[in-house]
């Protein structure tokens, strides 16, 4: 008798306790429905330049010595810039700014509808050199380190190629360069069944829904299981805060102008012009060899958005001689922002940057 009492005790206590945490849990998930976006972006910045797409932008400095070489980041075309800014403890930015780096960054913002005709040689020969007359303005420097993630850091690799004189550094994190191994695009976009004309036709810009579906459809279930993680964690305020952050950065996919989306798909997917040597921008011929300037590239070892084999052959194009390769475990955007980044990337980067930014 004594025993089955205290048998039926020790359940109730456990239904209760589990009833208490669903309780708990819907009212977390009742406030996480609610809330606002979640802020981003942690660091004070000046805006140089503002024009339609295009925004640059310098970050205030956080320390009193600073590196001759400014760092210019150049971000991915289809994403906003602040996931190098989420928040302090969580931001690149704030850790270049605090190592005494001097840090400007390209932004982009929703292209215009007049905007549809932009092509490659608007950000690599017009966008991207302007950006760096505003920093030799600022700086009084010939040279700055460039920093691209994704496409941003394929716009970078092609600049460099075609100004190599203006190129210190070159820190390329996830970037494709041989698009026969980005399998899954490849067979989204397929030349067989993706009539890239009439969609850029009848669009103009692409909308953002359609690059985020896209982005989605290469792992189905991985929305699924982030959600079920976040229920798992909802009592964890830092794991919701991160998830926020990161899930209004994935939500908030940019619209791409029209024509730039087809010269992309037919050139980089369809021809892998690149790796082909056969890339041209405003009737000059892209040649990675030039590229002299000392490179570091950083891939993701789980990386389904930009393989590692899309994006190792950077270390044989370039003609650079002190040439990098960093292989992290992650993936796409962990490297960029996950806790292994803040922990051990980072302080690589910074050393290897450090010595090559006096």
């Amino acid at each position: 008798m004594t025993g089955g009492a205290a048998d039926r005790e020790e359940i109730d206590r456990r239904v209760k306790t589990e009833i208490d945490r669903a309780l708990q849990r819907n009212i977390k998930g009742l406030d996480f429905v609610t809330a606002t976006k979640q802020p981003v972006g942690a660091m004070a910045k000046e805006t140089l330049v503002r024009r339609g797409t295009l925004q640059f932008y310098r970050y205030k400095p956080l320390v009193n010595d600073v590196y001759r070489i400014p760092i210019v980041i150049v971000s991915p075309t289809s994403n906003r810039g602040y996931v190098f800014d989420l928040a302090r403890g969580q931001s690149l930015v704030e850790y270049l700014l605090l190592q005494g780096y001097d840090v400007f960054m390209i932004d982009w913002m929703p292209p215009r509808r007049d905007e549809s005709g932009l092509r490659l040689a608007n950000y690599v020969l017009d966008f991207i050199p302007a950006c760096m007359a505003k920093v030799r303005e600022a700086t009084g420097e010939g040279t700055a380190t460039l920093l691209g993630y994704c496409m941003g850091g394929t716009l970078a690799l092609l600049y460099a190629a075609l100004q190599p004189d203006t190129v210190e550094n070159l820190v390329l994190f996830t970037t494709p360069v041989d698009f026969h191994h980005m399998t899954l695009f490849r067979i989204w976009g397929s030349e067989k069944h993706f009539d890239v004309d009439r969609l850029v036709d009848g669009l103009g810009n692409i909308p953002g829904e359609f690059l985020l579906r896209a982005f989605n459809s290469l792992r189905p279930a991985n929305r699924t299981a982030g959600v079920l993680n976040l229920w798992l964690n909802i009592e964890n305020d830092d794991y919701v805060k991160s998830y926020r952050m990161f899930d209004r950065w994935a939500a908030e996919t940019l619209p791409l102008p029209g024509e730039y989306f087809r010269e992309t798909t037919k050139a980089f997917l369809w021809r892998n012009s690149i790796i082909k040597g056969e890339t041209e921008i405003g009737g000059q011929r892209v040649d990675l060899s030039r590229i002299t300037a000392p490179v570091l590239s950083v891939i993701a070892q789980h990386d389904h958005v930009v393989p590692l084999p899309a994006a190792r052959p950077i270390m044989t194009l370039v003609g650079s001689k002190e040439r990098d390769e960093v292989v992290v475990k992650g993936g796409h955007v962990s490297v960029v922002a996950g806790p292994a980044a803040v922990t051990r990337l980072w302080p690589s980067i910074d050393q290897w940057l450090g010595k090559r930014s006096v």
